[in-house]
């Protein structure tokens, strides 16, 4: 799973990492992007431009937009046959921009959990395999929404949790985002988990439990 992450790089480095697309010239640091909140993505509409969805997607088919809260995630091992990511993963694919995320280790003598900040070990940005859609309420209105795909974990990542999000290779960048068709077992196999030994993680304060907290202390090795 995928539950919260960070995107606190500078907008204009961003732009240099990602050379190929267009961002917003200004965006605010964020150090514990939660589900339901605007997360920055480059869908694959042909614009090459990137956007803030809201993070928990909404079918286009849904009656009901609460869907999105229990689609934060989509796992890679289904998202070809289920019904509410399908559809997506076959016509809307799109980058999620981030520079870390957080996992929480169980304790094996305790009922508690450990945050963890998992990153880069040069900590540049990177982007994770999303699906979005949009979706028309009843007032006429468009809801652009989007989710993380994940995968079973890599080395560094089995320490702490049983998934992780996909998290794509730059030179794959262009071909999830290629709209024109793909079968799927093409696009399967870039779900696969970025390789350990360029990733680090370590603990930190359990202040990031709250998503109302947003500050550079998040991601500061514990004491």
């Amino acid at each position: 799973m995928c539950g919260r992450f960070t995107l606190t790089v500078d907008p204009a480095e961003l732009q240099d990492t990602f050379s190929n697309y267009t961002f917003p010239s200004r965006f605010a640091p964020r150090f514990n992007i939660a589900p339901s909140q605007p997360v920055l993505a480059i869908p694959n509409d042909g614009t090459n431009t990137a956007d803030f969805f809201i993070w928990g997607l909404i079918p286009m088919w849904a009656k009901d937009p609460s869907i999105g809260n229990r689609l934060i995630n989509a796992r890679g091992e289904t998202i070809a046959e289920k019904p509410s990511f399908r559809g997506s993963f076959k016509h809307k694919r799109c980058l999620i921009l981030a520079d870390g995320f957080y996992e929480w280790k169980a304790s094996p003598v305790k009922k508690t959990k450990t945050p963890y900040f998992i990153h880069m070990k040069d900590r540049s940005p990177f982007a994770f395999a999303g699906l979005w859609d949009a979706w028309e309420s009843p007032d006429g209105s468009s809801i652009r929404t989007c989710t993380i795909i994940t995968t079973e974990p890599n080395e560094l990542m089995a320490t702490l949790h049983n998934r992780m999000p996909v998290i794509l290779h730059p030179r794959d960048h262009a071909k999830w985002l290629d709209a024109s068709h793909q079968t799927p077992e093409n696009l399967l196999t870039l779900i696969k988990p970025y390789p350990a030994d360029v990733m680090s993680a370590h603990p930190v304060s359990t202040l990031v439990n709250k998503p109302e907290n947003d500050s550079p202390e998040l991601v500061v090795p514990a004491s």
